[in-house]
């Protein structure tokens, strides 16, 4: 997969998504990442990305024609542009899913009050938040966006069933996980746990599975009705 992410502030991606898994996506080849700094696509000799709302109004709006201009120089057949706005669908593990099948990912991100609005409407493919909340800039919400997609890819992971058990893939949270020692302070791991015994072991992590889900995000069970029996 190749993502090439589009942001004013190309440091806030390139650090932690020089790390970790996602270091390793990109050293195994499952990833070609590309980060870039819109101020490239500009024309004037300032590198002006912003400008006043039309009607009035705090704030700046970012201008269309730098951003225009990026997307189509990156664009192919295969591309599929993504805009980063709180405005947009909110990012779910099944999003992640869908988006990891794609081979060729342009993160636009916002900044300032927002992005011209031709761009929503001529432009974007999808519009993506991460939450019901407001950040700083774009480029916080494309690396979690980045990260959430690229660790689906076949060979990032250590174990390839690792994304599977994930929280939220089966339409629950992940339950409780313990390692060594099996005493500590005077908390005990769970018995089921030194059993040996798997069934019991699954049937007990199911349990705790769904009381996490309930306890925390009751919403996932409303949602999800099926969840409850599967």
């Amino acid at each position: 997969m190749r993502i090439d992410i589009l942001t004013l502030f190309p440091e806030v991606c390139r650090v932690p998504l020089s790390e970790s898994m996602m270091k390793r996506a990109q050293e195994c080849g499952a990833l070609d990442l590309r980060i870039h700094n819109l101020r490239d696509w500009t024309t004037d000799k300032h590198h002006i990305v912003d400008d006043a709302p039309f009607g009035g109004g705090q704030g700046m709006v970012m201008k269309p024609e730098p951003i225009f201009a990026a997307v189509e120089s990156l664009r192919t057949n295969e591309s599929f542009v993504v805009l980063m706005t709180p405005q947009g669908r909110k990012l779910t593990q099944t999003l992640a899913v869908e988006f990891s099948a794609r081979s060729h990912l342009i993160l636009v991100c916002g900044h300032y009050e927002g992005v011209d609005h031709r761009v929503h409407e001529h432009l974007a493919d999808a519009e993506i938040s991460i939450g019901d909340y407001v950040l700083t800039n774009g480029a916080i919400a494309a690396v979690v966006f980045t990260d959430a997609v690229v660790r689906l890819l076949p060979g990032v992971l250590g174990h390839e069933q690792s994304a599977a058990d994930d929280s939220f893939t089966g339409g629950l949270l992940e339950g409780p996980h313990y390692t060594r020692p099996a005493e500590f302070r005077g908390w005990r791991v769970p018995d089921v746990l030194l059993s040996g015994n798997h069934a019991e072991i699954a049937a007990w992590r199911k349990a705790q599975a769904l009381q996490r889900t309930r306890n925390n995000r009751p919403d996932l069970l409303r949602d999800n009705p099926p969840g409850l029996s599967s």
